[in-house]
């Protein structure tokens, strides 16, 4: 094994990498996903006379019409205790004694293993694997494999419930910096390449071989000019997944304020709203991200000569045993040696990452597992932190479902109904997310078919998908706060000893996995519970990291240009709309003609103004400018919605009046606009009016004086059938 690979198996938990978008956790959880391990159909055993008699007083002591879910609850933990475990048996002799076992399961999940319980008789798939072993596979591919993985039973109410409970579990008993850690598949997750794994038919797909195989075989078949995109793409993004990461801790310090009841004056608490536009924010970002790898993934399947195509389709989706044994070492070379590490799994996580995608399917990149969401609690750190460093540790499958479970039974009716509640409200929000995984597969697989893609609606989708994810996750931090808050000394005690992390001490962070020796600068948290200002951008630098960035990575981390693709590192944003975004309709001449917030940060030494445009460029050679905003003080950050007495206006190209002038997209399709920031040594003197203050006099004007520049662009449609359009007087 050559030093690459020690490395990367030196960075994993269980696995050869922790991929920039691969799972990097332990097997599967019980009351997730069904474990990996083969299954053959179960035989039928049937239930003694002493178990059926059991079974029978057990029942006895409730009344079948007036069934509770604490009812439910208790009957399934008294089976439990007697030994009786799930299944047809048990099934009826449950129904000999008057009682209907599918509404027992309705009521509440069974504390079982593998999978919790039997499948739901009215379910389409289960959740678990039917009795021959089959499951549904992803459209035009093989069925590999044992055990059911469907997006059905990844939202179940058993999945879910018991993901929640274990979620809930590690928050209460954690602390901030257990609840940064996150296993980086997490995001950028639309390749199909986790149910890649999670069906092969070899059973590998937790197994340290799983990805590097793949990998190394991907690398064997592509040229040096294919594998070379995959370089540029990791020294690319490398340090936009670190800063990733780092956006997510403001929502996850919030969180625990609202646990330790440390909530700002004139607030009662974390606000849904801005939880949900913050997460919207930089799941945005993801989707750019996987837009990008989108892209270039398509440029080298477009690459591909007919004997690389013919290697690949003798290499079958979900089938490890299929994929050549090849050696590694030259495959896995690393092609940049000075690079970081994040460079280097970046890397091998495109070459695995790019045959799941061109062998699978909409069906594959649309499924998740149950704990995609709400990923701020702390439970992989529970879950993980026994095994890092140790290749050969086994986490149970049944972790999350038996202590889940365990940490229900340990409160009080209203607690428990804090966080079982949470299933029924969720539910509409799941299925939305499902809507949107799918659309933005659609989307991205249209790079692979060579065609044109929409990249604003991917960016939309992506925000959307984080505005759902916040408002699930609000829901579980304010319901988790809520029994945190009431926990008696007793219950408190007994949660601690359920963590079973006894003489583990978390970092002040970690950047997925890697602890960070101080935590990174982080803005007020205020904004999250309505209050304050919108948050101001947050960076991980070099230092933070430990020194272990590349020095391009480290740049991007040391700025904010790694949110926002601007010049240096002088970054313009909108709390309303990302980069290449949707520019809401209130900002438009269809909606409210209101100006957009702007905010902006990293302006360079020695800027004593900044000024502002917004310009859309219609074809070659002309331009149309929609706002000017000039002299602003050099202690402006922001600027507010419909702002006002501050800076000085100019004209407009559209009614050549001193004014914002919004946008009503002449003509068909999406239209471009730009916001510029410019970030100036001094302000600019005029002798022109205000009202001949065009966007060319002004740039004449800044010329000298720009230092940097800074942008953000927006994208609208007008709707069909709007009437009215722009009009542009003769200059």
């Amino acid at each position: 094994m050559n030093r690459l690979i020690s490395m990367i198996m030196g960075l994993g938990l269980l696995s050869a990498t922790w991929g920039l978008a691969q799972e990097r956790e332990a097997p599967p959880p019980d009351g997730g996903r069904p474990p990996r391990e083969e299954r053959t159909a179960p035989a039928v055993t049937p239930l003694t006379e002493a178990q059926q008699a059991q079974v029978k007083a057990i029942l006895s002591k409730y009344d079948v019409s007036t069934l509770t879910a604490d009812n439910a609850k208790a009957i399934h933990e008294a089976f439990r205790q007697a030994g009786i475990r799930g299944g047809p048996a048990i099934n009826e002799a449950v129904k000999a004694a008057g009682f209907d076992p599918d509404r027992l399961r309705d009521l509440a999940p069974p504390p079982g293993r593998n999978g919790a319980g039997e499948p739901h008789a009215s379910s389409p798939e289960g959740d678990q694997p039917p009795a021959n072993g089959e499951r549904p596979a992803p459209q035009g591919q093989e069925t590999h494999g044992h055990g059911q993985y469907s997006v059905t039973q990844a939202i179940s109410d058993r999945a879910q419930l018991s993901t929640i409970a274990f979620s809930g579990l590690a928050f209460v008993t954690g602390e901030f910096g257990a609840s940064t850690f996150m296993p980086p598949g997490k995001v950028c997750d639309f390749f199909g390449f986790q149910y890649m794994r999670d069906i092969d038919a070899a059973g590998k797909g937790h197994n340290p071989a799983f990805l590097t195989r793949i990998a190394a075989d991907v690398l064997h078949t592509l040229n040096d000019a294919q594998r070379q995109r995959f370089a540029d793409l990791a020294a690319e993004q490398a340090g936009q997944f670190e800063q990733l990461a780092v956006k997510r801790m403001p929502v996850i310090k919030a969180f625990h304020r609202e646990l330790e009841g440390a909530i700002p004056k004139g607030t009662t608490g974390l606000s849904r709203e801005a939880v949900m536009r913050y997460v919207g924010d930089f799941f945005a970002y993801d989707a750019e991200l996987s837009w990008r790898r989108a892209e270039v993934f398509g440029q080298i399947a477009a690459s591909l000569t007919p004997e690389q195509k013919a290697a690949f389709a003798k290499m079958k989706f979900g089938d490890f045993n299929t994929w050549p044994d090849l050696d590694e070492r030259d495959a896995l070379k690393r092609p940049n040696p000075g690079a970081s590490k994040f460079f280097t799994v970046a890397y091998m996580t495109y070459a695995s990452e790019f045959f799941s995608w061109y062998a699978g399917s909409v069906e594959a990149d649309t499924y998740f597992c149950p704990e995609r969401h709400g990923t701020y609690f702390g439970s992989f750190y529970m879950k993980d932190m026994p095994a890092m460093g140790k290749r050969n540790f086994d986490i149970s499958t049944a972790v999350t479902g038996d202590s889940g479970e365990a940490f229900l039974q340990l409160l009080s009716a209203e607690q428990r109904g804090a966080i079982t509640s949470i299933i029924e409200r969720q539910r509409k929000l799941l299925a939305e997310v499902v809507e949107v995984r799918q659309a933005v597969s659609v989307e991205l697989r249209k790079l692979l078919a060579g065609s044109q893609t929409d990249k604003a609606k991917v960016l939309a989708l992506g925000r959307r998908y984080g505005e759902l994810d916040g408002e699930m996750s609000w829901m579980y931090a304010t319901a988790f706060a809520k029994v945190g808050r009431t926990l008696t000394p007793e219950q408190r005690a007994a949660c601690v000893k359920l963590r079973n992390l006894e003489g583990y001490k978390s970092a002040p962070a970690y950047l997925y996995s890697q602890p960070l020796q101080k935590l990174p600068d982080l803005p007020d948290t205020d904004f999250l519970f309505g209050t304050g200002n919108a948050a101001p951008e947050t960076h991980a630098d070099s230092s933070v990291l430990g020194g272990r960035a590349s020095s391009r990575a480290a740049s991007q981390m040391a700025s904010d240009e790694a949110l926002n693709p601007s010049k240096g590192g002088f970054v313009l944003l909108s709390p309303e709309v990302t980069d290449g975004g949707t520019l809401p309709r209130i900002y438009t001449g269809d909606g409210e003609s209101a100006t957009l917030p702007l905010e902006w940060s990293g302006a360079p030494a020695g800027t004593r103004s900044y000024a502002v445009i917004m310009h859309h460029i219609p074809g070659p050679g002309d331009v149309k400018w929609y706002w000017i905003l000039y002299n602003i003080p050099a202690n402006t950050k922001s600027l507010p919605k419909n702002v006002k007495n501050v800076g000085t206006q100019g004209n407009n190209s559209v009614n050549s009046r001193t004014e914002y002038a919004p946008p009503h997209s002449k003509g068909p399709g999406p239209k471009t606009y730009i916001y510029t920031v410019y970030a100036l040594s001094a302000p600019v003197e005029l002798t022109a009016k205000p009202s001949e203050v065009t966007r060319a006099v002004l740039l004449d004007a800044m010329k000298d004086r720009t230092l940097a520049t800074a942008e953000l662009k927006v994208v609208y449609t007008r709707p069909a059938g709007t009437t009215g359009v722009e009009s542009r007087p003769t200059p």
